[in-house]
């Protein structure tokens, strides 16, 4: 759980701070007819920095397993306004001209840093590329392919699952090659201005590493390796292809409280619509394998894109962002109780 702290506008208002983290991953919500204490594997006040965000979450560990060859995502879910963008990528104003100071980088480029710090230090033959895409009004659409983003169709496949046809993907070996493909694809997202936030993600992206490594040692064994490669010249590893996944998702939000209207709204119910159906799998599956029923990973275009993510060979990390005001009460509640049943998931990676 990542609380953000109270923005000037809600202190001006004389907005009360609701939400205190109590130390050991427990957090507390007191407020009028409303008291509750909530337990998760960290809590990050509003004093955490984002280098504390990115050692005490687990994201460094995250980065090692999808080296290792397997399948690794993070979210971040929360209402809009809730810190979500910063949490993941620092701040909005940043750019390939304008870099963010390195230490309001979020657990994108310190993800990336980590990974390139580890193929260097593996000595192994890593090759890394990268895919971004985002899912907007239920159309999924390529982030880094040149012109104006069209829309995609989303496949199934018994050897691949569900993965989406004609996707870019760009092999990268340098941080500033990453952290440029970052930058240029959340550039074309789409973004609003509303009541509660002025840079309001109206889109879900996803932006994936694909990690390919094939581990060859110099001087093979002579007693290893005959039977896996068929001659003992290459004395190699088995390939590995590991991913690594960032999900940063559009905030959930009240029209009547964004006030928005017209196009604004259409999006705010397809962002509502899509992160319900992410609601109803994450509750499914956080039932007893027994007690489980069919999880309907096919009500919108999110859940299919996670779907391996959330209940199958994945691991996943989700930070949940809160906001401590009082007028943002029932929202961050909402959020809460989310993350306690996500916390419930168990995956057999």
């Amino acid at each position: 759980i990542r609380v953000r702290p109270l923005t000037c506008t809600e202190t001006r208002r004389g907005d009360q701070q609701v939400v205190h983290s109590l130390g050991d991953g427990a957090v507390h919500v007191s407020a009028a007819r409303h008291d509750a204490t909530f337990g998760f594997s960290a809590v990050f006040d509003a004093g955490a920095s984002q280098e504390a965000v990115f050692e005490g979450s687990g994201m460094r560990q995250l980065v090692e397993l999808a080296t290792d060859g397997f399948s690794c995502t993070v979210f971040a879910f929360g209402q809009t306004g809730s810190g979500k963008t910063y949490t993941l990528m620092g701040p909005l104003a940043q750019s390939e001209t304008q870099p963010a100071s390195p230490a309001l980088l979020g657990l994108m480029q310190r993800s990336f840093t980590c990974l390139l710090e580890q193929s260097r230090s593996r000595g192994s033959d890593l090759a890394l590329s990268a895919s971004y895409l985002e899912i907007y009004n239920e159309q999924v659409r390529d982030l880094l392919s040149p012109g104006p983003p069209c829309a995609l169709p989303l496949r199934w496949s018994k050897t691949r699952g569900f993965y989406v046809e004609n996707q870019l993907s760009v092999e990268f070996e340098s941080l500033e090659a990453i952290v440029s493909l970052l930058l240029q694809g959340s550039q074309r997202r789409r973004t609003s201005a509303h009541a509660l936030n002025r840079h309001s993600s109206r889109s879900h992206a996803l932006l994936t590493i694909h990690i390919h490594s094939r581990a060859v040692s110099a001087h093979p064994d002579p007693g290893e390796g005959w039977g896996l490669q068929g001659s003992a010249g290459g004395g190699a590893c088995p390939s590995k292809q590991g991913t690594l996944c960032f999900v940063d998702l559009a905030g959930s939000e009240r029209v009547k409280e964004t006030g928005s209207s017209g196009e604004l709204s259409v999006e705010a119910n397809s962002i509502n619509r899509s992160l319900l159906a992410l609601g109803h799998c994450i509750s499914l599956l956080a039932k007893p394998r027994g007690k489980r029923t069919h999880i309907p990973y096919r009500d919108s275009k999110l859940t299919r894109l996670l779907a391996r993510s959330l209940g199958g060979s994945g691991i996943t990390l989700m930070v949940a962002c809160i906001s401590p005001s009082s007028r943002c009460l029932s929202e961050t509640l909402s959020t809460l109780h989310y993350a306690s049943r996500a916390r419930r998931v168990t995956t057999r990676p």
